[in-house]
């Protein structure tokens, strides 16, 4: 199963060149991570993800060119890896309707922190139940 999230594009998330700047992209993710592990993940448990999360690595491949419209972008987000302290999300960033491909296609590795004391954790069985209800390794390549 994949979350998707509706991201509006904003004025200011255009470059010189009139296209979305490439920095922008990780906006677009965060926000559909924030989405998923922030709301998504707490309907199934409400103390899933609280502690906080760290970016671990991003890694982007820029595919097509974005510029702003009305409309916004789907941010689909995955799992592909889970491992006792880490998530890696896969994500592609396209048109709601499909049409010509992803923008961009993106992964994501967080490890779960317990900011309060400041070191990383350990994934709780409820969040690592919710995460694999979002496993598809279809395009791990």
């Amino acid at each position: 199963m994949r979350h998707s999230y509706a991201c509006p594009l904003r004025w200011s998330d255009m470059d010189a060149f009139g296209h979305v700047n490439n920095t922008v992209y990780l906006r677009y993710l965060e926000e559909a991570r924030i989405d998923f592990l922030a709301l998504a993940a707490r309907v199934a448990d409400p103390e899933a993800f609280t502690g906080g999360t760290v970016v671990a690595r991003h890694e982007i491949d820029y595919l097509r060119q974005l510029v702003h419209r009305a409309d916004p972008v789907v941010v689909e987000l995955w799992v592909v890896k889970l491992t006792a302290a880490s998530v890696t999300f896969a994500y592609e960033i396209k048109d709601a309707a499909g049409g010509g491909g992803p923008y961009v296609r993106a992964r994501t590795v967080v490890v779960p922190y317990n900011i309060k004391e400041g070191y990383p954790r350990r994934l709780s069985p409820a969040e690592r139940s919710f995460l694999e209800g979002y496993f598809d390794d279809s395009h791990s390549g």
